[in-house]
């Protein structure tokens, strides 16, 4: 009979393309991973892999194999499902991803809810990208995960999916204090053309849709700055260094030396949480959804609330 822990291994393979990536995605040693398809090509009497340059490729053999691997997977998570659904209760362990301002500003008080109303549900953050998250949900690595797009990009989802909608979330330019439009009531981004930004990593979603969005407006920005935490932007940006594009999930304080300014047209994100369809049943997934939302709601006001002082603020600094 085939080992079902072989068969995720060889699955892990054929998803990431190598023993290293399988091994990383597994959590588990190269040399593991190595040791569970040997036993797994003496089980069939197969050979299932075979060096291919420095790495290794599935052989035909393999590559069977590993398809029906797939689906006894995919199987075995209905089933996980059914069993979670008729206990009816969110049990066992639950992982999760999400992007940074969402793992600041939403799963804080989301997963203090499921640790108290779900005390047997362990829950697994992992902070991760949407590019990155969202490939993690679909070979199963993660359970769940809160990504964005943007109101004018939507981010492309694989078939399989489902999603629900937590919160669309506004987004501010930040300037430095002494800029000439740091006390405007409101701008338009195209006011920026001739500003330099700070900007997200090259290659990420919110990056590109950045470039895209300023291109669209026949501006062509001038990123003079990048870097991954909101945080580090603002810091370039009260030292003059540049302007910025800055969601309002996750925020926290605006350092002194930075002022947010409402956009005309104003731009938001679409945050929602993806898990596969075939988890669709388990009370652990419709829990966390709940506890996600609840603290969107939370956030959302939160916001508001900032986002009105901010407006009080600019207009008295304006008028002074």
């Amino acid at each position: 009979m085939l080992n079902l822990d072989r068969l995720r291994t060889l699955d892990a393979v054929s998803r990431h393309g190598s023993i290293g990536g399988a091994a990383a995605g597994l959590h588990v040693t190269t040399s593991a991973v190595s040791q569970q398809l040997s036993k797994l090509e003496r089980e069939t009497g197969q050979r299932l892999l075979a060096k291919n340059g420095r790495g290794i490729r599935l052989t035909d053999a393999g590559r069977l194999l590993a398809e029906h691997a797939a689906r006894i997977l995919s199987q075995v998570e209905l089933a996980h499902a059914d069993l979670e659904a008729q206990r009816g209760r969110p049990v066992g362990e639950l992982r999760l991803g999400a992007f940074p301002t969402a793992a600041r500003g939403l799963f804080p008080a989301a997963l203090r809810t499921l640790r108290e109303e779900h005390p047997q549900l362990r829950v697994r953050l992992h902070e991760t990208e949407p590019d990155t998250a969202v490939p993690q949900v679909v070979r199963g690595d993660l359970d769940m995960a809160v990504v964005l797009d943007w109101y004018n990009k939507p981010l492309s989802l694989p078939d399989g999916l489902a999603k629900a909608a937590l919160l669309d979330d506004p987004a501010d330019v930040a300037v430095p204090a002494d800029h000439p439009l740091a006390g405007a009531a409101e701008v338009d981004l195209g006011d920026f053309a001739d500003d330099e930004w700070v900007s997200w990593p090259q290659g990420e979603f919110c990056h590109d849709w950045l470039v895209f969005t300023l291109r669209g407006m026949g501006v062509e920005p001038r990123i003079t700055h990048t870097a991954e935490e909101h945080h580090t932007q603002l810091a370039l940006i009260a030292a003059g260094l540049g302007v910025a594009v800055a969601p309002r999930l996750g925020r926290g304080p605006v350092p002194e030396g930075v002022r947010m300014v409402p956009v005309r047209d104003e731009m938001r994100r679409h945050v929602y949480a993806v898990w596969r369809a075939d988890a669709d049943r388990r009370p652990s997934i419709r829990a966390a959804v709940g506890a996600l939302r609840g603290s969107a709601e939370a956030a959302g006001s939160a916001e508001a609330a900032e986002a009105a002082e901010a407006a009080r603020s600019a207009r008295g600094s304006a008028g002074a």
